[in-house]
């Protein structure tokens, strides 16, 4: 028997399909998330879930927000079954681990109902707006970290009177309106992959508030909370056959199911302003200091996906677990994290860091994951800045070789020429995707490609890193992927 996912149905599912043990009905709005996409889906809103499901956090519902226009889908979708979605947990051995997640209670599309998202973010009972709108999504120059002020996409917003349009716009709006109404503040809590992601959302958002109204800035500054937070868990794209499988398998016909891998960790910096869910009591880590912890995943985990991606997609792979399950790109990503990402890391309390970069590597080779090198190659002018440069250019401050960093730095270049060693096209998708693909075609520059400073910075001054990046290039050029990587393997070794 195949059932529609909605509330009315969740009795008909089959008994291995775990479902919320709490009543729904008694669930009232406490935090509002902009972005709601599989990331989100598959942890705060899985760890509140979970919280429910003990009798906890039951005014801490979510009201999920669609802030772009194409986000108008998953809005329908969502709201057709009443909030109810399925996580999937993708296990090594091929079985599947399916559980009905209902922290997520309503969805909005900003664009066509700003008035309504407005409405939940000022409503007294919301106490935390949390945020996944993409490491690209704060408006941060690389170069100088400011606020870029001038971009286009948040010129409307800064309007007097203006209808927001943008995450900003709405935060910026919802905190003016509860100012004036007397309402506290709620927390601003950002989830996305970056380091310091509180920070980085607090310097992004109160620089927008002082273009649009500087005395609300400074009210901001003294009464908003912007705590930091490291989340860990893959969660490749949706793909059509995730959802036939759910259905086939479990009789779930669900229109947008979130697929992830086993592993999950939360760290969280306990700073809120008016309350928080007691996430503690279903396995997030709340620290003191979350620096060390998202270093940790942002030059490990982070930056060894995009040492994976272009040399594997290079190489003629598709999906992250066929690179992960190669002895040489294993043996690669060990060597990188060991030799060049773990030293520029602090003290990770807690926890062993060569246990770690063991699991990370038996992570991506996760068969059923199926993880894509397109996902992971996308958008690399916003990743790359934050995840390798930092540790490449630690290295060359600690007098450490980066060889394998450039090599990735290389790849990248050499993907973003946009066909494969075969010939074929590749199809980049970069919000700078001009500007880099002419950078990587520019033949009469070897060093034209990392010459763009609001990308690398001054690296490509820097001997300790031009040597190993150029002699790579040009080995990738004449010799293919494999055996630039294995060259470069059996150097370092």
């Amino acid at each position: 028997m195949t059932v529609t996912l909605s509330q009315a149905a969740l009795a008909q599912l089959s008994t291995e399909v775990a479902r919320p043990s709490y009543d729904r009905s008694k669930v009232t709005p406490g935090m509002v998330h902009l972005g709601v996409g599989g990331f989100h889906r598959a942890h705060q809103a899985m760890y509140t879930d979970a919280l429910m499901n003990d009798g906890a956090a039951m005014d801490f519902g979510i009201v999920g927000v669609g802030v772009l226009p194409q986000d108008e889908r998953i809005v329908e979708i969502l709201n057709g079954q009443d909030g109810l979605y399925t996580l999937v947990q993708k296990h090594p051995d091929g079985s599947l681990e399916p559980r009905v997640i209902g922290s997520l209670l309503r969805m909005l599309h900003a664009p066509s109902d700003p008035d309504g998202v407005l409405s939940a973010m000022t409503d007294p009972s919301t106490r935390i707006v949390s945020l996944t709108i993409t490491e690209g999504g704060y408006l941060v120059d690389q170069v100088t970290g400011e606020f870029e002020a001038d971009h286009p996409s948040i010129q409307g917003d800064l309007k007097e009177g203006a209808t927001p349009s943008t995450a900003f716009g709405f935060v910026v709006e919802a905190l003016r309106r509860r100012r004036a109404a007397g309402t506290p503040p709620f927390t601003v809590m950002s989830c996305d992959n970056l380091p310091g992601n509180g920070d980085t959302a607090h310097h992004s958002i109160g620089a927008f508030a002082r273009l649009k109204d500087p005395e609300l800035a400074d009210w901001m500054e003294e009464h908003v909370s912007f705590p930091n937070c490291m989340v860990d868990r893959i969660t490749p794209v949706t793909a059509p056959e995730d959802i036939a499988a759910l259905q086939e398998r479990f009789g779930v016909r669900d229109g947008w199911p979130v697929v992830c891998e086993p592993f999950t960790q939360w760290v969280l910096e306990d700073r809120f302003t008016d309350g928080r869910p007691a996430w503690e009591k279903v396995g997030v880590q709340v620290v003191d200091d979350v620096v060390p912890y998202e270093l940790m995943k942002l030059r490990l985990l982070n930056a060894s996906h995009q040492a994976l991606c272009y040399l594997g997609y290079l190489s003629g792979y598709r999906y992250a677990h066929e690179v992960a399950s190669d002895p040489l790109f294993a043996e690669f990503l060990l060597g990188y994290m060991q030799f060049e990402g773990t030293p520029t890391l602090p003290e990770v309390p807690g926890v062993d860091l060569a246990a770690y970069r063991e699991e990370l590597v038996s992570r991506f080779a996760n068969p059923e994951v199926r993880d894509t090198l397109a996902r992971l190659c996308a958008e690399s002018s916003d990743r790359i800045p934050k995840w390798l440069v930092p540790v490449i250019k630690a290295d060359l401050e600690a007098g450490r070789p980066v060889d394998r960093s450039a090599l990735v730095v290389a790849a990248w270049a050499r993907y973003a020429e946009g066909t494969d060693e075969e010939g074929e096209p590749i199809d980049i998708v970069d919000h700078r995707k001009e500007a880099v693909m002419r950078a990587a075609a520019d033949t009469s520059d070897p060093l034209a490609f990392v010459r763009d400073k609001a990308l690398f910075g001054d690296l490509a001054e820097q001997k300790g890193f031009t040597e190993p990046y150029l002699a790579s290039l040009k080995s990738l050029h004449d010799n293919g992927a494999r055996q630039t990587l294995q060259e470069l393997v059996d150097r370092v070794r």
